[in-house]
């Protein structure tokens, strides 16, 4: 036993490393960043490119690097792997603590088994919480004074919106609606299954997320891919890779837009009104493959998984070949860089100082597959018109230390009711505030 543990570390630790030297990027992330990224030819190998940061957390005192004119500070620590964030009307703020379920079947044998232990090295590794906690700023001083439980034993929370005294919380297997009341701090009462999501024992992309329309009838949710490219087999992925419009008062649900690999954020953009969302895309393509990107959504449109990438650029892995499918798909609005995994999606309130009044933030989880690292960061995208304009502007960043360790990683991201932005950190277990440093003057909306 002891020898075949002693086997299955080596071929773990041999394993990363030549994966580690498979690939190296022969462009810099900006290159894959922007309304025209390049797209240079596929790098496959046998052995995937594996670069972790292992996730080490932050020394006492330490905090990220806020962009000048900004200042950060921890709005709550102590957390359990907090991911996703949203704002109820008092200010209060719902922080899911959350962690992937289990999965038996997602990613079997030596290879997947390899993926699990590194992956686990980035943080990714520890058990559900299983829920949703509440966090109270009582003198707007931007620190949460107080914390009680607001709602627990669900399973892999993510999403949550809320329509009237309507709570939807997005589990991995279901949307569930509970009643709320303003200023309620915890809720005891059994919730009503909107709908079933699509889950199982692979639900390889597990999270999530849901967004309401601005009458509150219809509710958006995240559903990801159930593999990297369809390697599970396509029926396994009946309803994802999508983005579902459900009923909110029958739970019927339709495809709203699908070839999305991993959509996770979501938001209205203020001008025109339309819904956008952040999108993770592909792996092992090589390091400069496949950008990850934001999008405007439209209503049954295809964008491209898992035939193709980026508009009709065919990837040969996805079986059988759907040329009909490739000749409809349409490219996204903005790529945000390699392997960045792109996760938080919120459009600016304009409370902070220019550059980041207008536009949108995006939370940067951080790259597994790409040598050297890309995300680990917030970025800013300025927005005119209702479209991306210009390249993007670090707003935090110093996720990762001198020795490539990643102190965090940024998930969710929203506008508080204070001026501020507040970014989860599920490695350090921190929501993190953002505001105007106090020698700015925050500006006014646009």
């Amino acid at each position: 036993m002891l020898r075949l543990s002693h086997q299955l570390t080596t071929l773990l630790v041999l394993s990363t490393s030549l994966a580690a030297c498979a690939d190296t990027a022969k462009l810099h992330v900006s290159d894959g960043t922007g309304p025209m990224p390049s797209l240079p030819e596929p790098t496959t190998s046998l052995t995937p490119t594996v670069n972790i940061a292992p996730a080490v957390g932050w020394d006492k005192g330490a905090k990220p690097v806020a962009a000048p004119g900004t200042q950060v500070v921890a709005f709550a620590d102590n957390l359990d792997h907090p991911r996703w964030l949203y704002v109820l009307p008092d200010g209060d703020i719902l922080v899911a603590e959350t962690n992937s379920p289990a999965k038996p079947d997602d990613s079997p044998g030596i290879r997947g088994w390899i993926q699990k232990k590194v992956m686990s090295r980035a943080g990714a590794g520890v058990a559900s919480a299983n829920r949703i906690t509440l966090l109270r700023d009582r003198d707007h001083n931007g620190v949460a004074e107080t914390r009680t439980v607001f709602l627990d034993n669900l399973n892999s929370p993510f999403g949550m919106t809320l329509v009237g005294n309507d709570l939807y919380v997005a589990d991995t297997d279901k949307l569930l609606r509970f009643h709320y009341e303003e200023g309620q701090t915890s809720i005891s009462g059994e919730p009503t299954v909107v709908t079933d999501l699509p889950a199982g024992t692979i639900n390889h992309h597990w999270t999530k997320n849901v967004i309401a329309s601005k009458d509150g009838k219809k509710l958006y949710v995240t559903v990801g891919s159930n593999s990297n490219v369809a390697e599970n087999g396509l029926d396994k992925e009946e309803g994802r890779a999508a983005i579902w419009e459900v009923d909110a008062a029958t739970g019927a649900h339709r495809i709203f837009a699908s070839g999305l690999r991993n959509p996770n954020g979501m938001d209205w953009e203020p001008q025109t009104g339309k819904l956008w969302t952040a999108v993770n895309e592909r792996d092992e393509l090589g390091s400069d493959l496949v950008p990850d990107y934001v999008t405007s959504v439209k209503d049954g449109a295809f964008y491209g998984w898992p035939f193709s990438y980026y508009g009709q650029h065919v990837d040969t892995r996805a079986t059988p070949a759907h040329p009909d499918l490739v000749a409809k798909a349409i490219a996204p609005d903005y790529a945000v860089g390699p392997h960045t995994a792109s996760l938080g999606l919120a459009f600016a309130d304009g409370k902070l100082p220019a550059p980041f009044n207008q536009g949108m933030f995006v939370g940067q989880h951080g790259s597994w597959n790409r040598n050297p690292h890309s995300g680990y960061k917030v970025i800013f995208i300025p927005f005119a018109n209702g479209k991306p304009t210009g390249m993007p502007v670090d707003l935090l960043t110093g996720f990762l230390n001198a020795d490539d360790k990643a102190q965090g990683r940024p998930v969710g991201v929203v506008n508080d009711l204070q001026g501020g932005v507040l970014v989860a950190d599920d490695v350090g277990n921190v929501i993190w505030r953002v505001s105007a440093a106090k020698n700015q003057t925050a500006s006014a909306a646009p």
